[in-house]
């Protein structure tokens, strides 16, 4: 049977899980009554609610005789690494393009790696039903960008089909005909070459992994030579060439829809799911024991981010989680490490807690809600940028951001950036009342930014980021502008102290909550921090009086999600991290270790 294999690239949102569900539909992948839930390929919860994708996964559809391996990859530029791996499996991309939005900064990076590696994309333009559509000077803007990124001619020849995926189709010119996504998968097996089989013995290189209860470790990547079956003995080779392991292959798995079915030999070109292994990981190639060199794998772009994970050792540690212990959180980072290749793992500064780096907030982030779901307790320091020395030389990344915002809101937005070190690079309308800004701006300035861009926008600006390179250390930045409001006592909060405080900042805790002493409980409304007790009860006598029967009201406390607390957070403050609970707290909890630590601070 003829085979292709494709990737389908785009910034997140332009809609590459739908069109994938759509496709499959329309293949005949499922059965007439099957219950198919919508965004399909989004397997796990946090992609379901979230409505982004994070994991790279692969599915295959039968078109006219061809099969066509096709593997949904994510659009956030925070797990880019996913993308970078999968590109080695494929032979031809679907670059998807917002017909609103037009190319963005995700849009450039998928590209770039693309083009790099020799593929010739097709691009398609998504949401041509969209009322404020503008097909034709996107298409400038995708031409404009192959050529920023140096494609050769043939790359440049690019063909382009329009239409939408929520819809259900694809065609040559932006009218129609509006019937099916046929001219899109008769495009990619014209366009596409059959995947380049090379001669000799089995050889694979592994590009995902994951884990199944009954199966162990499943390795997916695409055959690059040779064939496999169940039960041929096997080695793995690593980057060096030396030998990882030893075994014998269990189950080779092929993609047919949204399952993996056992198939009985793996053909070279074709992309499939080996099991039977225990320590081979990404980036590993699976060989037949007689080969001895292994398949190159591309590098990877470097971390720009690190995080501290510690043991919880708070006052309320261990009521809601049962996994406390360094040994645990160790395992389970050295768990995520292995196939996730974006993210590095380290010993920390004491033997309780584990440096982190990974490429953004988001990807942090998403491994802390995977951690607590779990049922670990953990406390989580303030996000550090990765410096490195060139030339004796302090260097620091620099992201590329792209804002969308009102035009009454871009001066605020531009004069916050560049506060932050930020330089304005361009700057044009993007539609009717909007204007896109683009500007370099430090990775370390926009730790915490986008709620306080929300807040200057009142929530309409569109805030894009990917990391662009590294540039000469720019200076100090101005940190948080407020102190925050600390407990001095240990207890469940009172309503009527919460609304006495009121006064002094924005409350982040409801009433009845178990507090401690150093725990954050609020943001003081001034630069200081402030000790304060919010278990004072009212003092109650048989005296009955209007002014005295005053009802207490509270404002709704101001809550912070797990990323907004990343970026809240000093470097003198930890966020706590259980499975029913995010907290805020000082390192230092006793008042007077706090002003020792100052004090010998402020000496150094």
């Amino acid at each position: 049977m003829s085979l292709r294999n494709i990737a389908i690239i785009a910034h997140v949102d332009h809609g590459k899980t739908t069109l994938i569900d759509v496709l499959l539909k329309q293949s005949g992948s499922f059965r007439e009554n099957e219950r198919v839930e919508e965004r399909a390929m989004d397997s796990n919860d946090i992609e379901r609610e979230r409505g982004i994708t994070i994991l790279a996964k692969v599915t295959s559809l039968l078109w006219k005789d061809t099969r066509i391996n096709i593997v949904d990859t994510p659009g956030h530029a925070d797990f880019g690494g996913e993308v970078e791996r999968i590109l080695s499996m494929v032979d031809g991309v679907v670059i998807l393009v917002d017909a609103a939005e037009g190319p963005m900064p995700q849009t450039k990076f998928v590209l770039g790696k693309a083009l790099a590696q020799g593929l010739r994309p097709i691009v398609a333009i998504n949401k041509i039903d969209k009322s404020d559509e503008r097909h034709l000077e996107v298409l400038e803007e995708i031409f404009d960008l192959f050529i920023a990124l140096d494609a050769s001619p043939e790359q440049l020849d690019f063909p382009v089909l329009y239409g939408s995926a929520k819809q259900g189709w694809m065609a040559a010119e932006p009218e129609g005909p509006k019937e099916n996504l046929g001219p899109l998968l008769d495009k990619v097996i014209e366009h596409v070459p059959e995947p380049a089989v090379e001669e000799g013995a089995f050889r694979m290189l592994v590009t995902t992994i994951e884990r199944n209860p009954f199966l162990g470790r499943i390795l997916t990547g695409r055959i690059t030579s040779g064939t496999v079956k169940a039960n041929d003995p096997i080695h793995t080779l690593n980057r060096e060439g030396k030998e990882v392991e030893k075994g014998r292959v269990s189950k080779v798995l092929a993609f047919r829809g949204l399952e993996r079915t056992p198939v009985d030999i793996g053909e070279a070109g074709d992309i499939v799911a080996i099991a039977g292994l225990v320590t081979s990981t990404v980036a590993d190639t699976l060989c037949a024991t007689s080969v001895t060199q292994p398949i190159a794998a591309k590098p990877i772009d470097p971390p720009t981010l690190s995080v501290t994970f510690r043991i919880n050792d708070g006052p309320l540690a261990g009521r809601e989680g049962d996994k406390v212990q360094s040994r645990v959180i160790r395992e389970r980072l050295m768990r995520e490490a292995e196939g996730n290749v974006a993210i590095r793992v380290t010993p920390g500064e004491d033997n309780d807690s584990y440096d982190v780096a990974g490429r953004g907030e988001l990807q942090l982030a998403v491994l802390i809600e995977n951690m607590r779901r779990e049922g670990f307790e953990l406390t989580i320091g303030r996000p550090k940028v990765l410096f490195k020395e060139e030339n004796g030389q302090r260097m620091e990344p620099v992201e590329e951001v792209i804002i969308d915002v009102d035009d009454e809101f871009t001066g605020a937005v531009v004069q916050k950036l560049t506060e932050r070190k930020g330089e304005l690079t361009d700057m044009r309308p993007s539609g009717v009342g909007r204007t896109r800004i683009q500007l370099l701006v430090p990775t370390r300035s926009l730790i915490g930014y986008q709620p306080e861009l929300l807040s200057d926008t009142r929530g309409t600006a569109i805030f894009n980021r990917l990391f662009h390179s590294f540039v000469p250390f720019k200076g100090e930045l101005p940190g948080r502008r407020t102190g925050v409001l600390i407990s001095n006592g240990t207890g469940q909060s009172v309503a009527f102290a919460l609304w006495n405080l009121e006064d002094r900042g924005a409350i982040m805790i409801d009433a009845g909550v178990d507090i401690y002493e150093g725990m954050i409980i609020g943001e003081h409304s001034r630069e200081n921090d402030l000790e304060v007790n919010a278990l004072k009860g009212k003092q109650l006598t048989n005296i009955r009086t209007t002014s005295k029967d005053e009802a207490v009201r509270l404002t709704t406390p101001k809550k912070l999600t797990l990323e907004q607390s990343l970026g809240y957070i000093a470097e003198d403050e930890y966020v706590e991290v259980t499975p029913k609970s995010i907290r805020l707290r000082k390192i230092w909890l006793d008042p007077n270790d706090r002003k020792r630590m100052s004090r010998a601070a402020k000496s150094a």
